[in-house]
This record gives C-alpha cells, sequence and structure tokens, in this order.
C-alpha cells in the first residue's frame, strides 16, 4: 500500500497538481490578508476558506487545462503570439472551471443552489487577478527556459568541443610510429639490399603498408579485429627479419570476434615494448604470444613474453603510454590494465564489446 501510494506521488502530474495546491493557498492567504488590510472589520473564517477554496481549485483548473492543450499545442502555436493567446486562454478556461467546481463544493456543505455557469460577477472580478498571476508565472517560466536553453548550448558547445579535443589526440596518438623501430627496420633493409634484394623489396612493401596504416587518412579511430592482427602480422614480419628464430611469436583471437570493432594501432606499440624491453637481449627460445579472447560481453587481450620482468616502478615508455592514452579516450571508466609477472609475465587489457 505504502508503495503504491509513494508511486502515485512520484507520478509527474500528481506533483504538478501538489505543486499548485500549494499555489493556490498562497495566493487564497495572499487575498485574505489584502481584504483584511483594505476592510476595517476585517474578514471571517469563513471568507478566508473560501477564498483559499477557490484559489485552490482555480490553479488546479489552470495548470490541468493547459496540460491537456500544451499536449496538442504544436497544432495550434507555430508562433509564440498563438503560444501567448492559448495560454491566456487556458487561464480563463481553468479559471471558470474552478470557480464551477468551488461553487458546487460550496452548496453541498452550505445551504445553497449551485446554478452552473451563471457566476459572471465573479468571472470577471477573479480574471483579474488570474491574468496578474498567470502573467507573473508566464515571466518566470519564460526566463527558465531561456535560462536552461543558454546552459543546454553552452553545454553542447562543451560537448562538442571535449569531442574535437579527444580526436585530435587520438589521431596524434595513431599517427605516431616510434623512430626507434623505423631506425633498425632501415638498417635491416639496407642490409638487406646486397644480401636478398627480394626480401629488402618486401620489407620495404610492408613497412609502407605499416606506414599507410598508422597515418589513418579516414581518421578512423576503430578497425575490425582481424585488420589490426593483419596489420600487426606485418610489423612482426619486418621484426622478423631483426630477429630471425631468436624469438616465435604466436598470436589467436576467437573466431567470434573477428569482426569486433577494435581500436586502430592497439597491439602493435604493446608488441613492440615486449621486443624492445623484455626480449631485447634474449639469445634464444624467446616466445611472445598475442590473444584476444571473448568473456560475456567483453574482449580480454593478453600480451605475453617470457623475456624480462617488469621492474617494480615501471616507467611507461612510449609503446605503454600511447596505449594508456589512447583507451581513456576511448573507453573513459569502463577498460582495465593489468600488468603481472607471476605465473606468467603478461600485460592484460579488458575492454568492452561495443565502443
Amino acid at each position: 500500500m505504502g508503495f503504491a501510494l509513494k508511486k502515485i506521488f512520484q507520478h509527474r502530474i500528481v506533483q504538478q497538481n501538489i505543486k499548485y495546491i500549494g499555489v493556490g493557498i498562497l495566493v487564497g492567504l495572499s487575498l485574505s490578508l489584502l481584504i483584511a488590510g483594505l476592510n476595517s472589520k476585517g474578514i471571517s473564517a469563513r471568507q478566508v476558506l473560501f477564498n483559499i477554496l477557490f484559489s485552490v481549485f482555480i490553479s488546479l483548473g489552470i495548470s490541468n487545462v493547459f496540460a491537456i492543450f500544451q499536449r496538442h499545442s504544436t497544432k495550434f502555436t507555430r508562433h509564440f503570439w498563438q503560444f501567448i493567446l492559448l495560454y491566456y486562454g487556458c487561464n480563463i478556461i481553468g479559471m471558470i472551471v474552478g470557480i464551477e467546481i468551488s461553487y458546487f463544493i460550496i452548496s453541498l456543505f452550505y445551504e445553497m443552489n449551485y446554478e452552473p455557469f451563471n457566476h459572471l460577477a465573479d468571472y470577471r472580478s477573479i480574471s483579474v487577478i488570474v491574468m496578474i498571476v498567470g502573467t507573473i508565472m508566464l515571466l518566470y517560466h519564460l526566463q527558465k527556459r531561456n535560462a536552461e536553453n543558454l546552459l543546454k548550448a553552452k553545454e553542447a558547445d562543451l560537448m562538442k568541443t571535449n569531442q574535437l579535443k579527444t580526436e585530435a589526440e587520438l589521431q596524434a596518438l595513431q599517427s605516431k610510429i616510434n623512430p626507434h623501430f623505423l631506425y633498425n627496420a632501415l638498417n635491416a633493409i639496407t642490409s638487406l639490399i646486397h644480401e636478398d634484394p627480394d626480401k629488402a623489396e618486401d620489407m620495404t612493401i610492408k613497412l609502407s603498408k605499416l606506414f599507410r596504416y598508422s597515418i589513418n587518412a579516414q581518421h578512423e579511430n576503430f578497425c575490425t579485429l582481424q585488420e589490426e592482427i593483419d596489420i600487426l602480422n606485418t610489423y612482426l614480419a619486418i621484426e622478423k627479419v631483426r630477429f630471425g628464430d631468436r624469438i616465435n611469436f604466436n598470436i589467436g583471437i576467437d573466431e567470434v570476434l573477428t569482426h569486433m570493432q577494435f581500436p586502430r594501432f592497439l597491439l602493435q606499440p604493446l608488441v613492440e615494448n615486449a621486443l624492445k624491453h623484455g626480449l631485447k637481449d634474449t639469445a634464444q627460445h624467446g616466445i611472445l604470444e598475442v590473444k584476444v579472447m571473448k568473456k560475456d560481453d567483453q574482449a580480454h587481450i593478453f600480451v605475453r613474453d617470457n623475456g624480462a620482468p617488469f621492474p617494480d616502478e615501471l616507467i611507461a615508455g612510449y609503446g605503454l603510454q600511447s596505449t594508456f592514452d589512447k583507451l581513456t579516450l576511448l573507453y573513459p571508466n569502463r577498460h582495465e590494465i593489468e600488468m603481472s609477472n607471476e605465473p606468467v609475465k603478461q600485460i592484460k587489457i579488458t575492454i568492452p564489446l561495443s565502443a
């Protein structure tokens, strides 16, 4: 029972009527005080009660009549002056409804005959008060609406500014390739030119493909996971020339994630970080694994290697920092990054399946 009553009182129309009952009581009391001040004989309790009764039901009548017309106001109020006419028309109709209801209730408790719509003198006198109070409330609501519109416009501008800033930061992150990698790749190509020209040409083509992907002329922040894996394989094909058989690369993804929208250029910096810091001194039997798996509504990304462990106080270089920054921009408060050395050395990243 209590829950049902609470639900009723939380309804927008009920709350609106409660508010206008309060307005009616306030107007009725103010009117009574004004009459008492102007009349040397004062005012009776009965007259105060009648003033409050009329004020409450006139307020309720106006608010509900206006609410009914407001639902269909778009059909009648294409211009501001039409809205004004509708507003004051609702005030007059609501006033008449409120007066008639008040007289009907009074007739039930007092020895008075109720004659519908036979109160022209009351219509004339009360309409002045209704117009004054209605105009004050109209000016208040117009001012409030203008303030809300200005606030919404500022919020929209702020959102647009933040969106542009985010896009610019993402593009800045995606357009970078570690210069050390470029230096090493060019050195490897140079050494292959005389030893194996065909391999040097293939490596040059792969490097060009990697650059086209990183520059990202379409300024897209996402691609399919398969595209991300393809470009990672392109990068690893270049690095294999430098590392040879010292490191075994293993990449695996859940087939259901093949077409998942995945952050562009996310995996390559992580793999580069593992090669540069974890496996750089590995002479043989190095292992680097990249796994992307689905669990519930999330994608779990693992980058593992058997190289040097993460230091206790890790200072993020380009690879890690670019990953942290990109994930913060793309998934604010919706991603997780875990780094561990036991039982295996790995970076684990968790992101939602939908951007």
